[in-house]
């Protein structure tokens, strides 16, 4: 694979209106993955599409108090109190309505971080950013046409294309739907990729907008926007928010109106069990196990179990005299109270706090406290927060897997390739296509070994994958 030169990829960086206002390390190569490692992301995305349909199984049986085994009792009515906690009625009701049954996602994004023991999944989001991004530099790292590089996990235009059709297809009827990707201004910094998206599919025929919430408007049953003065009927809506942003939508009231008509498909769902970190959680609940082993394939069972971080819901719920929580264990003993954690040793605070979703700090490591790499008082501080909004807001305690040290060829400052160390982050994107988890672009996020964290930075690399060998 051929080397980009630094003010090669500055320069296209630099012309796209997508990158505006952000800055990343660059390398003149794309991230290396084994083929291997390819064919265990296509066995994760798999397992990631078959755990949110037995997720959907498990809260519509716990929601309505039905049994979750076959042929013994197994009742809890608890996963469906926690994922719903905090929700307002009509979004549970929407979430619940028959209608809904078997909609799942359209994109799946894992976060994936490489240890020593392989990849650890501390994430599985629907509502993903870097759609745009990634295709964009699929394009710059491998090239187009007859000088493609087959090499590259979505090489070409396969991200595009694939998020077109995870769409469309939910409008069989339509041709050529009328595709909106509606951006809230919460979400306003993703909103050029999006426009980038729309441009590019629309360069190949296909009628794709990005829109703002209050472009759109009723039409009878129908939801519209404004084209030239003409109003266009929209077919699939592409939400690009978050569900707890629905309260700042003027114009949310029409897009489920049109949905309940039958006018609109939205993706993904407006289904916030799907989208709580908590259901990562619930995964790893010792009173779920025979529900995750009896409706999961004996493969992704196993896999997930490799891939998710033991996890638990900081529920401060009080127990009865001589129980103790399902949780880790402080100075060698289980605990009574969520509060106890404020006790443990450094070593004991391999653990993260971050809040499970429906809040405007639940996206971007907004609400992430490491122990391990936070002071006794910040700790104490995410405790007592967590413990705090647990009546509307859940946090997630999770075992910290540290990303382990590898090399990467970077610019330095005078633009010279050095080969530096690091940690990663992989971002595999899948798009459901017709029931299947279509691996379109993996997202390499290459961090300096002091940043505990891994997220877009500064001080990262941001790179396409490449299959070698």
């Amino acid at each position: 694979m051929p080397e980009l030169a630094y003010a090669s990829i500055r320069a296209s960086l630099s012309s796209q209106p997508l990158f505006e206002d952000k800055t990343w390390q660059v390398s003149p190569v794309a991230w290396a993955l084994t083929a291997e490692q390819r064919t265990q992301l296509e066995a994760i995305g798999a397992a990631c599409l078959e755990y949110h349909q037995a997720l959907e199984t498990l809260y519509t049986r716990s929601a309505v108090g039905k049994n979750l085994l076959r042929n013994k009792p197994l009742l809890a009515p608890w996963v469906a109190d926690y994922l719903d906690r905090g929700k307002p009625a009509e979004l549970i009701r929407h979430a619940r309505d028959p209608k809904n049954r078997g909609v799942f996602p359209t994109v799946l994004r894992p976060d994936l971080l490489l240890t020593e023991h392989g990849f650890v999944m501390t994430e599985l989001d629907s509502v993903p950013g870097g759609i745009g991004l990634t295709a964009f530099l699929n394009r710059l790292y491998g090239g187009e046409g007859e000088t493609m590089d087959a090499s590259i996990i979505g090489a070409g235009d396969a991200m595009i294309r694939n998020f077109y059709d995870s769409l469309s297809v939910l409008r069989p009827d339509q041709r050529n739907p009328l595709i909106a990707l509606v951006v809230s201004d919460e979400a306003a910094t993703y909103r050029p990729e999006m426009h980038w998206l729309a441009e590019q599919l629309q360069l190949q025929g296909k009628r794709v907008f990005c829109l703002d919430p209050d472009d759109l408007f009723p039409l009878g049953s129908t939801l519209c926007f404004d084209v030239d003065g003409n109003p266009e009927k929209i077919d699939v809506l592409y939400r690009f928010f978050e569900l707890f942003d629905l309260a700042n939508i003027r114009t949310a009231k029409f897009i489920f109106e049109s949905w309940q008509a039958g006018e609109l498909a939205i993706a993904p769902p407006m289904r916030s069990f799907q989208e709580e970190k908590l259901a990562l959680a619930l995964f790893h609940h010792h009173l779920l196990a025979d529900f995750w082993t009896e409706t999961l394939s004996k493969g992704s069972a196993k896999l997930l179990k490799q891939l998710i971080p033991l996890s638990w819901i900081m529920d401060p719920s009080p127990l009865p005299p001589g129980a103790v929580l399902d949780g880790p264990r402080v100075g060698g003993r289980g605990l009574t109270d969520w509060r106890q954690l404020a006790g443990a040793s450094q070593k004991e605070r391999d653990l993260i706090i971050k809040i499970s979703g429906y809040h405007e700090t639940a996206w971007g490591a907004r609400s992430v406290v490491l122990g391990s790499d936070c002071s006794r008082e910040e700790w104490q501080t995410g405790i007592d927060h967590a413990m705090a909004d647990a009546p509307t807001n859940l946090h997630v305690l999770q075992e910290y897997k540290k990303p382990v040290r590898v090399k990467h060829r970077v610019y330095d400052s005078e633009q010279q390739v050095r080969e530096v160390d690091g940690r990663l982050r992989l971002c595999p994107y899948y798009f459901n296509i017709g029931g299947k988890a279509v691996l379109s672009g993996a997202l390499a996020t290459f961090c300096p070994p002091d940043k505990k964290i891994i997220h877009g930075m500064q001080d990262a690399a941001l790179l396409p994958s490449r299959v070698v060998g």
